[in-house]
């Protein structure tokens, strides 16, 4: 089964790797696995080995699909396979809780997946995944970091992150040009600090859309004279966006909506 590029295939079939991954989702056996674009089921089968007690692999390529219903014949009654495009499909209903998602994301997809599955991210206990190494280095940075923006603030608000460890690309069929990293999102029980899910989406998308420029500039689509709402929220007017907490992005949304 050949990979294919236009569905962002990267098989991952060492034993060793795929079952170490499977061991870093923690403890599986009280809990229902839901995996995305499973290909031929190397990291399906470690998460069954791993005595997950059961798993939903979400799967588009019907050829997959062939090739995974040998192995849900060698371990019956724990693995469902449903053929559909993960993008359009709701996975909390999919299974009961406890419930984690593991999976080798398609690279095309994984940024998109994650910021659809957010909002509903308490459902999950945890979510083990492999991204891009300058995704997950995204995911995890800190403000002044290079990498901080709009990513880190939207998952961080309602996340802890933790990477975990790198793969590189000769571990993967075929290799793709970029090393990969396993990340760890755990939901927080609360969101880090209050504010409205839709107005921290649109400052962060206007403080990092104009990043070099301080915020009493970048803001104004927000606001015609951004200052007084920045001294409110005890932020200064001359900083930008790269400075500013998860928490400071949170008290700037909820000025958005006074």
């Amino acid at each position: 089964m050949s990979a294919r590029k236009s569905l962002g295939q990267n098989f991952l079939l060492d034993l060793n790797l795929t079952g170490r991954i499977a061991r870093a989702a923690g403890p599986l056996d009280r809990v229902n696995v839901v995996e995305i674009g499973p290909g031929p089921g190397g990291l399906t089968r470690a998460l069954l080995l791993a005595d997950a007690r059961h798993v939903t692999a979400i799967e588009r390529d019907r050829r997959a699909i062939e090739a995974l219903a040998e192995l849900a014949l060698a371990f019956p009654d724990r693995l469902t396979v449903i053929e559909g495009d993960a993008m359009a499909t709701a996975i909390a209903p999919l299974v009961p809780g406890p419930r984690k998602i593991v999976a080798n994301l398609p690279y095309n997809i994984a940024t998109a997946l994650l910021l659809r599955w957010l909002p509903d991210i308490a459902a999950f206990e945890s979510l083990t995944l492999l991204f891009q190494k300058e995704v997950a280095e995204r995911l995890a940075a800190a403000p002044r970091a290079k990498a901080y923006g709009r990513l880190s603030v939207m998952v961080q608000w309602r996340c802890t992150v933790r990477l975990l460890f790198d793969i590189t690309p000769r571990a993967f069929v075929p290799p793709p040009k970029v090393t990969s990293t396993l990340v760890q999102l755990t939901p927080r029980s609360a969101p880090l600090a209050p504010c409205d899910d839709d107005a921290l989406e649109r400052i962060t998308a206007a403080a990092f859309g104009q990043r070099r420029k301080m915020l009493r500039q970048s803001l104004k689509s927000i606001w015609p004279d951004p200052e007084p709402h920045l001294r409110a929220c005890r932020i200064a007017p001359t900083a930008r966006a790269e400075e500013l907490s998860v928490e400071e992005f949170c008290a700037l949304a909820r000025e958005s909506n006074v």
